[in-house]
This record gives C-alpha cells, structure tokens and sequence, in this order.
C-alpha cells in the first residue's frame, strides 16, 4: 500500500483542532479546517451588513481560530508564516472538498452521536483510501465506525494527540478490530517518523494509557492529601521534580489542564468502571464546589492557586479560602536531595516513615498497582504503559520503570504488609525468578513477557548515547566532553559539563576530534542528550578572573575559543552541529561555523551575550555576518547596509528563537542546514548528513576576504541606538556595549566597502569582548545572571 499524506482536513477548529492543524502547517502539510456555520450574526457582521449566507460568516468559526494561533501561548507554529497552510471552511458547505485530502481528523465535540453523525457525512465525501482518525480522549473508536462503509472501517483509528500538540510528544494510535495492518503500520510510522510523535499503540477501552492512569493517579493524589491533611502546596513540593514529574507536579498541572477538562476526563472513565476503581473516579466534593464557583485554574484566575500581586497562595479545600504556599520540610527530602541519580532518590523518599515518605508511598503504590492490573486491558505489553506516562505526562520514569528502580521485591513486601494485593502477574514474575521487569544485555533493552524477557523495539532512528557508550565505550573523554565513535566511520563530540557551558575542558577536545577526524573519520557530529544544546560559555569562570583583574586569562581562552571555531571551519572533514532546545550564545557560536546544522524543531538558539553586559566573543558576530551575506543572491547587486543592520539588530536584541523553523528565518540556519521534527531522530539524521557530505566529495569552503560597511556603515548602525537611548529605552551602559557591537560588525575604521579577513573581524571581537568584561556593570550583570537567571537592566 502505497499511502501517502500530502493534505489533510480537520473537522471541529476548537483548542485542539487548531493545534493539530498547527502541527501539520509546521511539517508543511496544506490543512482544511472545518467547524460548523454559526447560527446568528455577530455585532461586526451585522455593522459591515452582511448575512448568514456570506461565506466569511459560514467559515467565521475556523477563520476565528486560526487567527488565535498567532496570539496563543505557548505558540502552536513554529513559525507565524505556517499559517497560510490552513485554510478555513465549514461542515455545511466544504465536506465535498474531504474528496481532495488523504486524512481526515475528527476533532469535533466528545459526543458519540454527534461524532457518529459527522462520520456518516464524512463517509459519503471522502476518497477511497484516505485515512480517518478520531483524536477523541475516551469514547470507543469502535462504537463510532459502526455502520461506515467497509472501506471507511479498514481506514479508521483513534489517533489521540495530547495538549498542546507542537510539544506533547504523545500519540496514541486505537486500531479498532477492521483497521487494516497497513494502515495502522503505516500510522504508527508516519507518526514518528514526518509527525515526529512518540507513538504507542493503545486499546479500545476508557481514556486508553495516558489519561487511565493519569487521572488515576492525581485522584489518589488528591484522596491521600485530604485523608493525611496535607496542603496543596505540601504535595506539589514532593510530586514534581523530586521524583521526577514536571515542575508542575500536581495541583499547578490541574489548573492548567483545566478542572472541567479533568473532571470530564474522570467521568468518562467513572461511567464506565465499577466497584473500587469507580470509588476512585469520583470527583471530590471540595472539587464539585470548585467547578460550580468556577475556579477551574489558569483559565478563570483561580484554582487551586491564586496570584496575589507577586504572591502565590493556595487554597484551603476545608474552608474555601486561600492562605499563603507551604511545603514539606523533613529528613527523606533532604537525603533524596544528596542522593545521586532518580533511583536512589526515589528509594530514599518512598522508603521512609516521615511525612513526605508516607504520602508519596500512599500515592505511589496503588498507582503501580493499577498500572499492572490494567496491563492487557490499556495495552499488551508494559513498555505501551511506561512509554505512554512519560510522553503523555512528562514523568521521567514510567510506573513499571519506578517498580523497577525502587525494588519489585521490596516494594511487594510494603504493598502486601499494607494490605494491598499484589497482581498476580507480577507475584508469578518474581516467583519465576524474574527479579525485575526490564534488563539490559549487551547494551540491548529487555523487557518482562509472559514468562520470558523480549527485546524492547525502538526506531532505528533512535540513538540512545548512554546505551552506545556502555557498549562501545569512548575515543576520548575529560570533565567536560567526550568523542565518541558514532558508527559507520563517524564520530560525535558530545558535551556533558554543567548545562554544557564551553570551559577550557570543551574547546580542548573540539581541538582533539578536529585531529581525530581528518585522519580516521568521515566526519564529525557535535551533538548531545543533555536538558539543553549548550547555554554558552562558563560564565561563572569568566566573571571570577574578570573580578580577579585576570584579563589576560580570559584573552588566552577567547583566542582558543576562536581558533577551535575556524578549526571546526576549516576541518577537512564535515562537521555537522545538531542543536536542540537551548543553543544559546557560545553554544550558537559552535553551530554557525560547522558545515551543516541539523537543528531538532525545537531549538531555541540566539546570540544573547548583551543580557550579560558583553558581545559575543568566539566568532558568532562574524559567523552571523558571513551566513547573511553568503545567503545573498549571486551576481546581484544587494545593500551591504542591510546585511549589517540586520544582524546588529539580531545579536543588539539578544534576539532567540523560538524554533528551528525561526531560527532560519533569523539567518542563524540557511538552505543548506535541515530540521528533525522527531527530536529522538536528531543524532541519527545528523550522521546521516555527515555521510552523505563526506560521500559526495566534501571541500572545506575557501577562505576569503568579507566586505564590511567601516565608518560611515558604523555611524548609520549607532543611529537606532542613539535614538532609543534619548528616548529613555536604554541605558549608559547598553549604548556602551551598542557601540563596542556596531564597531565589530561595521569592521571598524576603514572605508564602506573594504574587504577584510576573518582574523582582523576576531581581534576586534576580541578586544570589545575584553573591555567590556573589565566594566564593573557588565561584571554586575554576569552576576546577576547566574545569581537570579535573569537579565539586569543597570
């Protein structure tokens, strides 16, 4: 079968309709979407005079939600221009046009009937084998097939994308029991492969993986603070990253969700389920008077937290009021503090009698529990279950990987003198001798089977970095990097210091793999599977030796920051940079000079050195400068100006962007560098471009002498500064770093148009980068920075 998806339409523009169109914009797929004709007029239709018969006012519900896309935080496009990709219709006029699309996503509201209604119009427009898919949360994707044509059935399935859908990586995928086998293969690739999605199969049965045991375990959550007369505040300050679950931990993620978004999500699963699971199911009544006053979160202003002016205050469920945050203070957090690695952590706090270990052992136990009991229900095998908690609700570990990293043995010990009962599964596991339910072996993950330990399958797209070097082991290493042999005659430098800020320890072994490289390699990644890229330069070591009067110190590591930039230049080898999440100033700086960046979609890159009192210093401000001017059209006359205005207002601006896809219309990527969309797929696709540049006969590029815009250039870069500093928008101090930055990118004193090298354009990067690091207010910026993580404005 030879499916391919080159258009699509979503039915129902809601929250999430316009999201999933979003997502499909931002890969490049054209979406029609569709809502339902309003039924009257509203006050600017009726004064510009038109009727309901006029299609702006037919289409008013989906062009109204496309248009909340660009205002919409976080941004559901990567970038705004994605927006031209949907085009707004309604389900009245435009179902013949589903005759032109290859899959149609129902989005519409979590009704049977009404979806049934929908599918029965969709079944009469569609073309023969395009796919349909329903991103309901909880209703049988069976029930709603039934009746459809043949054809309709073999091509339907529940895809159920989570919330926002740019960055959830989630996707559930239902095959209902006359989904064809290629259809749902076909799914499963397309979404992790073009959607970029973490795809798990899940079973026709109430809120399916994530949600089941999601809710599931926020209810016991909530059950266990009112029984052991916790606060609100006392629990979100043990259930978030202290055990490895987002920031948000409990509470703050309801009010985000939304409370009448998650009470509809327990009561789907409460009208379904009896007995002790249905207890669990019910809503709280302190939570049923939330919902009637209409404290549903972020949305209405309060939830279970209100903002007071600066302060957060959390509510009383007993009396109503709101009294200011508490957390738990007691031995096991401290000691989970210390404890290195999520398993230790996890073992120090569930394992103890205090406060904080009573309540996460109560919470945590049924969840796991639950989880085992539902295995064959949700899904068919465990890693469906882990994968799904850890894609869907950010938790770091999945619950059979907790069991896992807290002891299967131990922990049935505790759950048993509880007076829970054990799954009889799992009891017939460590019965058999199976003390945990994934191993690894020879670097190959194995996970716990009816009876026996099978592969674990992952994309072979999937580079996993610590299983890599546990089995091959690494070239080189020091505290901060290491080279690494990626396979296939390529090597990847990977960075591991603190948030991998560049020191010494970096720029050494970027000198090494260069040396490496052009011997035995075909070429080099730098790429890691760290929080982030790289955050920049260690700016704690800058600020020490500047507060030292160190200045020479600080000359020495710029000049070898530099010099391993145009190495990475220069390289006979190709070296391809693979950033993702932050890229941020030294770590722009890495990615500017390589042959090719192959950028995750998620990447936040800028040069952002002024937030800190400096400019960049390790050749991000020529690199910036070339890659704009080398993206202008050959053989054409362009204004130089323009080039040096725009990117002294990019780096002035300390300007970041907020995707890959941004980052390019920056100028930070050209045509040359590629996007990942699935971020799991970064590495590899990096490697791959590495192959195929060394395979095609890869030259360094040519040095050359670059134009700069010299003095009359400078005089016209320091015109905006000048007028926004009269204008009170800036300090003394920013116009002082202004002009050190208009300088470096005008080249200087010389004439418009004089033709510079790249080691004159260095020095004085150089030397502007030393003076202000001497200033006493841009010492008191990096301080603050790394004190406070945010900007000072002195």
């Amino acid at each position: 079968m030879s499916q391919r998806i080159k258009k699509a339409a979503v039915l129902g523009s809601g929250v999430m309709g316009s999201g999933i169109a979003a997502h499909l914009a931002n890969i490049g797929i054209p979406v029609l979407l569709l809502d339902i004709v309003p039924r009257e007029l509203n006050e600017d239709e009726v004064k510009k005079g038109l009727t309901l018969e006029d299609k702006s006012v037919r289409n008013r519900n989906a062009a109204t939600s496309i248009k909340k896309l660009l205002k919409q935080k976080p941004a559901p496009l990567t970038v705004k221009g994605n927006i031209d990709l949907i085009e707004a219709g309604n389900l009245a006029d435009d179902l013949p046009r589903l005759s032109e699309v290859d899959w149609v996503i129902e989005v519409v509201v979590e009704n049977l009937a009404v979806k049934q209604k929908v599918f029965a119009e969709v079944d009469k427009h569609r073309k023969q084998g395009s796919i349909i898919s329903s991103n309901t949360s909880g209703i049988s994707v069976e029930a709603m097939a039934k009746g459809r044509s043949e054809d309709f059935r073999r091509h339907f399935l529940g895809t159920h994308f989570f919330n926002p859908p740019r960055y959830l990586k989630l996707l559930e995928v239902i095959p209902t029991k006359d989904t064809d086998e290629k259809v749902l293969t076909f799914m499963k690739t397309f979404g992790e492969d073009v959607l970029g999605k973490g795809v798990v199969e899940a079973k026709d049965t109430p809120n399916f993986i994530a949600n089941r045991i999601g809710t599931y375990g926020l209810l016991v959550t909530v059950q266990q603070m009112l029984k052991g007369g916790y606060s609100v505040g006392e629990v979100d300050s043990v259930t978030g990253p202290l055990i490895g679950r987002p920031k948000s931990a409990t509470f703050r993620t309801l009010d985000v969700v939304g409370l009448d978004t998650f009470a509809h999500v327990a009561r789907n699963v409460y009208d379904q389920v009896d007995g002790k699971e249905k207890e669990v199911f019910g809503v709280p009544a302190f939570m049923q008077t939330m919902l009637d006053n209409g404290w549903l979160g972020s949305k209405s202003g309060q939830g279970f937290y209100k903002k007071e002016g600066k302060t957060i205050l959390e509510l009383n469920p007993e009396t109503f009021e709101y009294e200011e945050k508490k957390k738990i203070t007691c031995p096991s957090i401290e000691l989970a503090k210390q404890a290195k690695g999520l398993n230790d952590k996890l073992k120090a706090l569930i394992y103890s009698k205090d406060r904080a270990g009573l309540l996460l052992q109560n919470i945590t136990i049924p969840t796991l529990i639950y989880s085992a009991e539902l295995l064959g229900d949700i899904a068919d095998n465990i890693v469906a279950i882990d994968r799904a908690m850890k894609w869907g609700f950010g938790w770091e570990v999945g619950p059979f990987e907790l069991w896992d990293a807290i002891g299967v043995k131990q922990a049935i010990e505790v759950m048993e003198t509880k007076g829970f009962t054990v799954p009889a599964w799992v009891k017939e596991m460590v019965e058999k001798g199976f003390e945990t339910f994934y191993r690894k072996e020879n670097g190959v993950l194995l996970f716990y089977f009816n009876g026996e330990y099978r592969q674990v399958r992952i994309n072979a797209k999937v580079i996993d970095l610590k299983t890599h070097k546990e089995v091959n082991g690494v070239i080189k290493k020091n505290s901060g990097a290491s080279l690494i042999d990626l396979g296939d005659n390529v090597a990847l430098l990977e960075f591991h210091s603190k948030s991998n800020a560049i020191g010494l320890d970096i720029i050494q072994m970027i000198n090494f793999a260069i040396d490496e490289v052009e011997k035995n390699y075909k070429g080099l990644v730098i790429g890691n599977q760290g929080k982030n890229f790289c955050v920049g330069a260690n700016l704690g070591m800058i600020l020490m030796e500047a507060q030292d009067d160190n200045l020479f110190e600080i000359d020495m590591v710029i000049r070898k920051f530099q010099q391993a930039m145009m190495r990475i230049k220069y390289s006979n080898k190709p070296v391809v940079a693979a950033p993702f999440g932050m890229a941020l100033g030294g770590g722009a700086e890495i990615c500017l000079p390589a042959s090719r960046i192959q950028a995750s979609s998620e990447t936040y890159m800028g040069l952002v050195e002024v937030g800190v009192g400096l400019i960049p210093g390790g050749g991000g401000n020529k690199e910036l400068y070339i890659k704009q001017l080398n993206n202008m059209p050959k053989g054409v006359d362009f204004d130089l100006q323009a080039v040096a205005n725009r990117v002294f207002e990019t780096v002035a601006m300390a300007k970041v962007s907020t995707s890959a896809a941004e980052a390019r219309e920056n100028q930070f990527l050209n045509d040359g560098d590629k996007i990942s969309i699935n971020g799991d797929h970064l590495l590899y696709d990096a490697k791959q471009r590495v192959i195929e540049l060394h395979d095609n006969g890869y030259q360094p590029p040519t040095r050359k002498k670059i134009p700069v815009v010299g003095e009359t250039g400078y005089a016209t870069l320091l015109l905006g500064a000048q007028s926004m500093y009269l204008s009170g928008f800036i300090s003394d101090h920013d116009l002082k770093i202004a002009k050190k930055l208009a300088f470096v990118i005008a080249g200087g004193r010389v004439p418009f148009g004089t033709e510079v090298d790249e080691q004159y354009l260095l020095d004085l990067e150089k030397e502007a980068f030393l003076s202000l690091v001497a200033e006493g207010k841009s010492q008191q910026r990096m301080q603050h920075m790394l004190v406070k993580g945010k900007p000072l404005r002195n």
